[in-house]
């Protein structure tokens, strides 16, 4: 019997790798089907990778594309700086391949890093002039859209952030465009906004990041031709008992709160409703009983910090791969027989 999920796929720059290897575990399981994708910044790259190569060659081809998406995240350096100026610590991987912490520890306080951090304080994305590119367009102007806007394969939908309303833009169908993708991923101190029309507004819009307004976005996966089921991919950790002190660690969990924040406030939506649903407070069926899990590696994400996010070192992605493997691995030891029936995540104890 074949059991149909979501996957919810959360953003976090290079610590998509992560994703990327639970995706490509997810994949050995014959009897599991997906049948939506909610995507944010990196969570969209994962999604239209696994589209793209699951509408051109079944789970084959999704795992050829997601591994040639990661080989090619992998020669894209420092995203806070323009491609003349080069990347940090890429000297790093040709000498030595220490523990993925230490390596981490090491890029936060490699001085070219510290550098592009500090460069970030005074000048933005539109002060380079024709000198600016988009690192991350070839990336994903590599794809083949016609396979990630087919009809065959999961349902994709990529979240952005309208500038100018700060309201989440739900990209679907052919809608998932290059610029859809960028727009999903464009962190506004790296990179310059992404323009498309908006037919709602009838005007070209700017957007940021969907992580501002959907990391991932729930919503959109509560349709009722999709499952119940909702399988959240987390790479920003939820908790630290360390209290941040130093700058590059305050950045970091500003981070983590700030792109956690969209996605606790639909779980405790979707809380409220299992509530009200179990007291027989609103009629069975007319509002979806969303059954939510969640994949994750809290005590790795702790290890790592924004450089890792920032520079895709590839000695880190295939460590976050593995990861991702590994907790892929675990979930469906614990819960592969709850899908389909149960939540496997304690909203309740999470939320309060």
């Amino acid at each position: 019997m074949v059991t149909r999920i979501n996957l919810a796929l959360q953003g976090g720059g290079a610590h998509g790798a992560f994703t990327w290897g639970v995706l490509d575990r997810l994949l050995d399981e014959e009897d599991i089907e997906v049948a939506g994708i909610s995507g944010t910044s990196a969570g969209a790259l994962n999604g239209a990778a696994f589209k793209a190569g699951y509408a051109r060659g079944g789970r084959d081809g999704a795992r050829a594309t997601l591994d040639a998406l990661w080989a090619r995240m992998g020669a894209v350096q420092d995203m806070r700086l323009p491609g003349w100026m080069g990347g940090p610590i890429s000297w790093m991987e040709k000498f030595f391949t220490p523990p993925t912490a230490e390596i981490a520890q090491i890029m936060e306080y490699a001085p070219p890093f510290v550098a592009a951090n500090m460069l970030d304080q005074v000048t933005s994305p539109y002060f380079y002039g024709p000198f600016y590119r988009n690192p991350l367009q070839s990336v994903v102007e590599a794809f083949d859209f016609e396979d990630v806007c087919a009809g065959e394969g999961p349902r994709l939908f990529v979240c952005a952030t309208n500038v100018r309303t700060g309201k989440p833009r739900i990209f679907t169908r052919d809608q998932v465009t290059t610029d859809a993708i960028l727009a999903s991923a464009c962190l506004p101190t790296l990179f310059q906004s992404i323009e498309i029309y908006d037919p709602v507004s009838d005007r070209m819009e700017a957007y940021w990041d969907g992580g501002y307004s959907g990391n991932p976005a729930l919503f959109p996966l509560f349709e009722p031709d999709l499952p119940e089921d909702v399988v959240i991919v987390s790479i920003n950790p939820l908790e630290r008992d360390e209290i941040p002190i130093t700058p590059q660690q305050i950045e970091n969990r500003v981070n983590e709160i700030s792109f956690n924040t969209t996605l606790l406030r639909e779980l405790r939506a979707i809380a409220f409703v299992q509530r009200l649903l179990a007291a027989q407070k609103i009629d069975t069926g007319s509002m979806k009983n969303v059954l939510v899990h969640m994949i994750s590696d809290d005590k790795m994400m702790r290890e790592l910090s924004v450089a890792t996010k920032m520079v895709p070192n590839p000695v880190v992605l295939l460590s976050l791969k593995a990861a991702g493997q590994a907790a892929a691995d675990g979930f469906l030891a614990q819960h592969r027989a709850a899908l389909g029936k149960t939540s496997t995540v304690d909203l309740p104890g999470m939320l309060s």
